[in-house]
């Protein structure tokens, strides 16, 4: 995801990019809903709901899914995963991914 879209999405969200605002805002973007992405990748409605309402983070292999069904980059999807890890352990860190080829 590049900053371009980071700064998109936090000014129409209002608020810090996290991955709960950002999967919620795409999918609305792309009007695909809950039950729509859920059924997608393989997760419950519930589970779908929890994670836009920040109750719970994906696993890897979610946010890998949630990508590649809506057609966005894995790479951004895992970076603002990981980056709400981060936050989540209190450790003021940032992440920055490479492809490893």
């Amino acid at each position: 995801m590049s900053t371009n879209t980071v700064k998109f999405l936090k000014k129409i969200t209002g608020e810090e990019l996290n991955f709960a605002n950002m999967i919620h805002s795409l999918r609305l973007a792309d009007e695909v809903s809950q039950v729509e992405l859920a059924d997608m990748i393989g997760i419950s409605k519930g589970i779908m709901c929890d994670i836009e309402k920040g109750r719970r983070l994906p696993t890897i292999d979610q946010a890998k899914n949630m990508a590649e069904a809506l057609g966005y980059p894995v790479q951004g999807f895992i970076a603002i995963l990981f980056q709400d890890q981060l936050k989540k352990a209190n450790l003021n860190l940032t992440v920055s991914l490479d492809d490893a080829s």
